[in-house]
């Protein structure tokens, strides 16, 4: 796994190569963009407005991977191909509407997925905004929640937006627009493995990933996959 990402085009490769690709560094060695990233594109420079973390957005918009908090609660990618599989197993069987039907999700998750499908996509500001959070008398909790529906697969990361100069260039930390997989995949694409029982998605990934990472442990592999 000597692989090295030097630009968007390759992040998204590798991402497409291996199926599951997590952005930082973890406890499976060199399994992550971090570890496989060029130091100078990784840090950045301070006239380079393209390091890694300015290629995520490109790549999540690709329309190729998947982009969200995926892994351990962290970010990563995992590939069009594979994550129908992961759907199906971080699902159980479940639809959103239908997790919420049966006491197994919070109202608080149902109001953020609920406007988020609503509107197509949201940024972070307009989402809480919208559902109530921020301020001295806003909700509390929007960060698990918003973790808790990308680890379940209901919503990931479209892109980015960036605040934009008076020349329309844009800077600063790009503001995550979040949407539902559904909706920027489409219904079909995104169900595909609803065919398949759960435990067999499970261990189809298992078997994929046992053989792209030796190094790590079937516990390790397990705890990845389930979340």
């Amino acid at each position: 796994m000597t692989r090295e990402i030097q630009s968007a085009k390759d992040m998204e490769a590798l991402a497409l190569e291996w199926g599951f690709l997590p952005f930082f560094k973890n406890d499976i060695p060199g399994f992550s963009v971090e570890e496989h990233t060029a130091p100078q594109c990784w840090y950045g420079a301070e006239d380079d407005d393209w390091a890694a973390w300015d290629w995520k957005g490109p790549v999540a918009s690709a329309g190729t991977c998947v982009y969200g908090k995926l892994f351990w609660k962290k970010a990563g990618f995992v590939s069009l191909e594979w994550f129908p599989d992961l759907a199906n197993l971080r699902r159980d069987g479940y639809d959103f509407d239908a997790r919420f039907d049966d006491g197994l999700a919070a109202y608080k998750d149902k109001e953020l997925y609920d406007a988020v499908a609503q509107w197509g996509s949201l940024q972070t500001g307009q989402l809480k905004k919208l559902c109530g959070y921020g301020g001295k008398d806003g909700k509390k909790g929007y960060e698990n929640c918003i973790t808790r529906l990308q680890m379940q697969t209901y919503l990931n990361v479209a892109d980015f937006d960036y605040a934009q100069d008076r020349y329309g260039r844009p800077y600063g930390w790009g503001i995550a627009r979040y949407t539902t997989p559904e909706a920027q995949f489409g219904y079909d694409a995104v169900t595909a493995a609803y065919r398949r029982k759960p435990e067999e998605s499970l261990r189809r990934m298992l078997a994929h990933l046992q053989k792209l990472l030796p190094q790590a442990s079937e516990i390790q592999l397990l705890k990845l996959l389930r979340g």
